[in-house]
């Protein structure tokens, strides 16, 4: 009331210049309520970065052509949705696009390894007891196991499971945290060896994959209850590798098939690639791409590109090696000995910017938000971009 006193001998101009500010405010906090109305109407998490977005410049950041990361050798790298984090024997670092740092972590490892989705990531030493779990910002939660680290992973939501062996008689174990590194479930097998897990997107499952003497085992375990549900053998061979993709059903890559496998144990082979040798493989969410080799020497094969239901989009003649490659944000990046190509998800190759730095040396290829991707070597790290504009 006192600031209306004052105002009230002061002109009709000043007055109308004064209601302009205020009504846009009220317009910002009033898109703002209804935003956050509807997200919780919705029961869904609200983002608020997006919220965030109304009151700030929308100023583009330019992608570095280098990145300066000082955490030690053996360094592995992943993209965390517009970051990109490096993890060596030191420890653990993040830059954005633009080269720089948010986050950075210095602790021991002798054999780093980083796995990530969906903005999300785990590093974690392969042999040790470290680990560490990251979002594009900052570290969510920091873990020492008990037992020496065999693998790990982390699923959308950041929870994250811990393969490890403990004691004397190295009982493979399989420790499931949350979001902010609380332990809630723990298997303890009384046989086979815990390769990998994975939990799936609802929080709700664990898939532990075991090598026996009967061949690899996927075992489902409900994390409310005691008792583990349902089992999927693959007998007489290996099952290199699982992931647990937003269609409820585990993908799990064999020596000679991708297969899906439901919650009941019941597999599908979606996928057979017998009488040719896996290479490499990578997954984008949308689709997977795989490396096959046509024979146990030389580097001769083809690139295939699926869909998740196991429906091959492309096949593409290979004859040189391949070194490394990323799938990422619809496209894939393929880092041969003799140079890095770019390709659309049905195999189309774009071209690549000729102000890009040379990927000469490199060894393992990322890929990155928007148009590029990461070639790293020992001691160095440069980005590579592509014109998306064409070869569709």
């Amino acid at each position: 009331m006192t600031g209306e006193k004052k105002n009230q001998g002061k002109s009709g101009t000043r007055r109308r210049k004064k209601k302009l500010p205020g009504m846009v405010f009220s317009f910002l906090s009033l898109a703002a309520v209804i935003y956050i109305a509807i997200f919780l109407l919705s029961g869904q998490e609200a983002d608020f970065s997006r919220l965030t977005n109304l009151f700030r410049s929308r100023t583009p950041v330019a992608l570095a052509d280098e990145f300066d990361f000082d955490i030690g050798g053996e360094r592995v790298f992943a993209s965390i949705g517009d970051t990109v984090a490096a993890a060596g024997t030191f420890g653990v670092q993040v830059l954005d696009l633009a080269g720089g740092e948010i986050i950075k972590d210095y602790f021991r490892m002798t054999s780093p390894a980083i796995k990530t989705v969906a903005g999300r990531g785990i590093i974690f030493d392969i042999g040790g007891t470290e680990l560490r779990c990251i979002s594009e910002t900052q570290i969510t939660a920091s873990v020492k196991t008990t037992g020496t680290i065999i693998s790990a992973s982390i699923n959308r939501n950041g929870w994250f499971c811990v393969c490890s062996q403990e004691g004397g008689a190295y009982l493979s174990v399989v420790d499931v945290y949350d979001n902010r590194g609380r332990e809630v479930y723990k298997v303890s097998l009384s046989s086979g060896y815990a390769v990998n897990a994975a939990i799936s997107p609802d929080n709700k499952r664990l898939a532990v994959l075991t090598l026996t003497g009967e061949g690899s085992i996927v075992t489902f375990y409900e994390l409310s209850g005691e008792v583990p549900g349902g089992s999927y053998v693959y007998p007489g061979g290996l099952i290199l590798d699982i992931t647990y993709p937003a269609n409820g059903k585990v993908l799990a890559v064999t020596q000679d098939s991708l297969v899906a496998i439901g919650h009941d144990g019941a597999g599908d082979t979606i996928y057979s690639f017998a009488g040719r040798n896996i290479g490499g493989y990578t997954t984008d969410g949308g689709f997977i791409a795989l490396y096959l080799l046509d024979y146990n020497v030389g580097f001769n094969g083809r690139l295939v590109t699926l869909r998740e239901d196991g429906e091959v989009l492309r096949e593409l003649i290979s004859d040189r090696e391949i070194v490394s490659m990323s799938a990422g944000n619809g496209y894939l990046a393929v880092l041969r000995n003799d140079g890095l190509s770019f390709y659309s998800t049905v195999l189309n190759e774009y071209p690549i910017d000729e102000s890009s730095p040379s990927a000469a040396g490199a060894s393992i290829v990322v890929a990155l938000g928007g148009s590029a991707a990461l070639a790293a070597g020992d001691h160095f790290a440069v980005t590579i971009k592509f014109e998306r504009s064409t070869g569709q």
